[in-house]
């Protein structure tokens, strides 16, 4: 998706307003796909936490309280997504965090994993911005009903 497809405007409404506010931990290490992913949350209503690399994401996940929503990468600096995955799964606090993988390693293989590990769906990139969204929502009413 490009920059221009991000900020064209879309038929779907906005988040729910009952999701406006949650928080989203994002886990990308592409500066430029961060941008995008903030900006596509922040525009649903999500206050979206970023973490560059493994490191932050486990020392977001050791400090601080569970988010709504989890997305992350698979390749990562110091600690790839299916080590994250694990981190959050073995966290009594984070343990029902809904785990949403983005990435562009979309083998069978990859995404069975994932979906092994914990992660409770997932998407390849380039994503189709209309998914994203509704997935995002999906996961997030499923772990609130």
């Amino acid at each position: 998706m490009t920059p221009e497809q991000a900020s064209a405007p879309h038929g779907s409404p906005p988040a729910a307003s009952a999701d406006r506010g949650l928080q989203v931990l994002m886990v990308e290490d592409d500066g430029l796909a961060a941008d995008m992913l903030r900006f596509i949350l922040e525009r649903e209503g999500y206050v979206v936490t970023h973490a560059a690399d493994g490191r932050l994401a486990r020392q977001a996940i050791e400090q601080s309280a569970p988010p709504a929503l989890a997305v992350l990468d698979i390749d990562l600096p110091y600690h790839d997504g299916f080590e994250l995955i694990e981190t959050i799964r073995a966290d009594a606090r984070w343990r029902d965090v809904p785990i949403l993988m983005l990435s562009s390693k979309g083998t069978e293989l990859d995404i069975a994993r994932a979906l092994d590990a914990g992660a409770d769906d997932f998407i390849v990139k380039p994503f189709q911005l209309e998914e994203l969204k509704a997935r995002v929502r999906r996961r997030i009413r499923v772990a609130r009903p």
